[in-house]
């Protein structure tokens, strides 16, 4: 059974960086531009993890797609967040945990670290 990868972020650049990063894994991935449809497809896709922007337009931000995710039954259990973001203050990484998320990457990020705390957080699902 292949997992599901949702991307979330509203740089299309930054998008497809992941993607490239994440292809040679064992994941199906989606995309999202924006927090709206990041929350539908969570609901919709019920991914394995969800790599997520926190500044994004629209009516929800990352933040605010990572509560979701993380208050709702059915995703809380078998969705991890992982909050990828240029917002690297402690402030931030302080909000980014007040809300659920699994991991806090700043960009630039490494892609080996990213497979590597993907890796370790799928695995403990």
């Amino acid at each position: 059974m292949t997992r599901k990868a949702l991307i979330v972020d509203d740089q299309a650049d930054i998008r497809k960086l992941i993607v490239l990063t994440m292809e040679g894994e064992d994941f199906e991935l989606h995309e999202a531009d924006n927090g709206v449809d990041a929350w539908q497809k969570a609901q919709t896709l019920r991914p394995a993890v969800v790599l997520l922007d926190v500044m994004m337009p629209g009516g929800l931000d990352g933040y605010q797609v990572c509560e979701k995710i993380k208050q709702d039954p059915t995703l809380q259990r078998s969705t991890k967040v992982i909050l990828l973001t240029a917002r690297g203050q402690k402030t931030d990484i302080e909000q980014g945990q007040a809300v659920g998320c699994d991991a806090y990457l700043v960009k630039p990020f490494s892609p080996i670290e990213l497979l590597d705390t993907v890796d370790r957080l799928v695995a403990q699902a």
